[in-house]
C-alpha cells in the first residue's frame, strides 16, 4: 500500500507538533519510506527525477 501525505500527517509520533513542523516531518517520512533500501544509483534516479518533474510543472 502506497501512503499519502495525509497519512503520515496523521502519524501519532507527530502529531503534537505545530503544523508546519508536522508537515515537514511527514514530507520527510514518505521520502524516507520510498527510498528505503534503494541503491546509490537509484537514490541518485529517484532525486534526479523528482527535481526534473518539480521544474517541469513550473513550465
Amino acid at each position: 500500500m502506497i501512503k499519502e501525505i495525509d497519512d503520515y500527517m496523521k502519524d501519532p509520533d507527530i502529531a503534537h507538533e505545530p503544523s508546519a513542523l508536522r508537515e515537514v516531518h511527514a514530507i520527510r517520512l514518505k521520502i524516507h519510506d520510498e527510498t528505503k533500501g534503494m541503491t546509490v544509483a537509484e537514490h541518485t534516479a529517484y532525486y534526479n527525477a523528482s527535481s526534473k518533474r518539480f521544474f517541469e510543472d513550473d513550465e
